[in-house]
């Protein structure tokens, strides 16, 4: 069985925010995969059970907050005896990278993220993959915090409906064909459509750079 996690804030507030990229792809999965289906509650989070291509999966909404998402993710891992490099997905968010874009990674940094911060330390490492979801570079007349609880603006409707129909496409891959064949696939895209900057760090992988700027974790409204 494999567990895919959708990161977000529950709450009509937070609908459709940026930070709730995470829940957007997992419910584009769940009316492709388990339209119907009556979530059932359990590990602090909305469940439904999904067949994609013949894998077993169980889609996973956390009902805590964002910086909380561990809580849930800790438990159904342990309860179900799963190895999160092999059996986990996480739909996230990200700011470094363009709306409309996604790019899987195998492991890496929280990068600042509330919500993979705390899986990580729920697991005791961050050797998961995880599914990242462009929302965009923070204005700068605007601080972080706001601007991931902000909503999308309607001339980005087009391609907030890209990203999440690839972050989609690409889980079904990654099912289906291995995260090899997603990464080799979606990730491309980006390398292809993104010059290169000249630091030498490729367009795409900026997302898991070190010098990537972090993210305010103690602001009342990142912790919701």
């Amino acid at each position: 069985m494999k567990l895919i996690v959708g990161l977000g804030n529950p709450g009509l507030e937070y609908e459709r925010t940026r930070h709730n990229a995470g829940f957007m792809a997992l419910d584009e999965l769940a009316r492709r995969h388990a339209g119907g289906a009556v979530p059932r509650s359990k590990f602090h989070a909305a469940l439904l059970d999904a067949s994609i291509n013949g894998e077993k999966c169980l889609l996973m909404r956390p009902t805590t907050f964002m910086n909380r998402s561990g809580l849930s993710v800790g438990e159904a891992i342990r309860f179900y005896k799963l190895e999160p490099s092999e059996d986990m997905l996480v739909l996230v968010d990200e700011v470094a990278l363009p709306v409309g874009e996604v790019r899987i990674r195998p492991s890496g940094s929280d990068g600042g993220h509330n919500g993979l911060g705390d899986i990580s330390r729920a697991l005791g490492g961050a050797d998961y993959p995880r599914l990242r979801i462009g929302i965009g570079a923070v204005p700068k007349f605007m601080v972080r915090a706001d601007w991931v609880l902000s909503r999308f603006m309607s001339e980005e409707k087009a391609d907030v409906e890209r990203a999440i129909k690839s972050a989609a496409d690409a889980t079904e891959m990654a099912l289906s064909k291995g995260l090899d064949a997603a990464m080799n696939t979606f990730n491309r895209r980006i390398s292809q459509e993104q010059p290169q900057p000249k630091d030498g760090v490729k367009a795409g992988d900026q997302a898991d750079s070190d010098t990537e700027p972090k993210r305010t974790t103690n602001t009342e409204s990142e912790t919701k």
